[in-house]
């Protein structure tokens, strides 16, 4: 069926598609913008949103009824980006060196979408949230769980332990960026060997070697 014979059914003139383009346009200008400003300000005002995405406060709400709104549908796509996104990475093989490249991927999204997650907390439900991580966490945890086995990562620390220093050091390494502290260029190698280093099973003490030593021997 043509669009025109659709149209002619649905009663939907050039005129009506043409305001649905422009809502369309208008919706992602205002995310794409309130990701952009809150990736750096969690804070970041509608005003402040409405301006960078060249629409007015009235657009604005008309599509979104508050800030709160807009910022759970910021969060919804930065999480649906990310596992996206995550999800294409090839998690085969030596267990450090996956690692690796899962911090560099993980480091670049963590970046881009930087305090979005700091207003995101602000806004959604606490249970909503921590579904959120639950999937990046996973692959993590996996990762982290092979390495433990296979003696490439320290065994001695809880898990969870390593994986709130995994997360430390990502958003570290954002912020620094967001001061200028740390060149961009630099930061997912850093990212990577900085937490590698972290993570590396220590090598057995002088004297160790032989294994635990034999009460009353």
């Amino acid at each position: 069926m043509t669009e025109v014979a659709m149209s002619a059914l649905t009663g939907e003139g050039s005129s009506d598609r043409t305001k649905r383009a422009d809502a369309l346009r208008n919706i992602e200008a205002i995310i794409d913008a309130a990701t952009r400003l809150l990736a750096v300000n969690p804070d970041a005002s509608i005003n402040q949103i409405a301006k960078a995405a060249d629409v007015g406060r009235v657009t604005l709400y008309g599509h979104f009824e508050s800030r709160a709104t807009l910022i759970r549908a910021v969060t919804d796509r930065a999480i649906a980006q990310t596992n996206e996104a995550l999800a294409q990475l090839d998690l085969d093989g030596d267990p450090r060196e996956v690692l690796g490249r899962l911090l560099e991927a993980t480091w670049h999204l963590t970046h881009r979408f930087g305090a979005v997650v700091v207003a995101g907390a602000r806004e959604l439900p606490p249970e909503q949230l921590r579904r959120a991580h639950d999937e990046p966490a996973a692959r993590v945890r996996g990762l982290l769980e092979r390495g433990r086995a296979v003696g490439e990562f320290r065994s001695d620390v809880p898990i969870d332990w390593q994986l709130t220093v995994i997360q430390s050091i990502l958003h570290g390494a954002s912020a620094a960026v967001h001061r200028g502290d740390l060149d961009e260029v630099d930061a997912p190698s850093l990212v990577r060997d900085t937490t590698l280093a972290a993570l590396a099973a220590r090598a057995p003490a002088r004297g160790d070697a032989s294994g635990p030593s034999t009460p009353g021997v």
